[in-house]
């Protein structure tokens, strides 16, 4: 899907570009609420991933729409697709991301944030990445 095609269509505001280090490639932020239960609506383009990290309270990833991965460590990457939800349980190293050919899209919910900020770690490897890629 095309950047333009992505706009039209997206249920969410695909907001601001994300300027960090934990993000590979480009990826968009618009949070939805800060309230007590924070949610973002996340886009991500083809290629582009976050890197590997931790939320203590956990996290829930409602996939709203294009395809993409999800993989815990020591575990096989998981292909998702719009009506998608991955229930991530407090204290698991994943990451999360487009697929190679297609935009990506969720909603990410945090669980508790009473316990702590999200701990970012290492970057995807190309390798890990592309392996991930070839599980559809």
């Amino acid at each position: 899907m095309i950047e333009k095609d992505l706009k039209q269509s997206a249920v969410f505001p695909v907001g601001e570009k994300i300027e960090n280090d934990y993000f590979v490639g480009d990826a968009y932020l618009s949070m939805l609420t800060t309230q007590s239960n924070p949610i973002g609506n996340v886009t991500f383009a083809p290629n582009a991933r976050n890197n590997w990290h931790v939320h203590e309270g956990g996290q829930i990833l409602l996939v709203t729409g294009g395809e993409g991965y999800y993989q815990e460590e020591g575990k096989v990457a998981q292909r998702l697709k719009a009506g998608d939800v991955i229930e991530i349980a407090a204290g698991i190293k994943h990451w999360h991301g487009a697929a190679s050919d297609s935009w990506f899209v969720h909603l990410a919910i945090v669980r508790d944030p009473s316990k702590g900020e999200t701990n970012w770690l290492e970057p995807v490897s190309e390798s890990q990445y592309q392996e991930a890629n070839q599980s559809k």
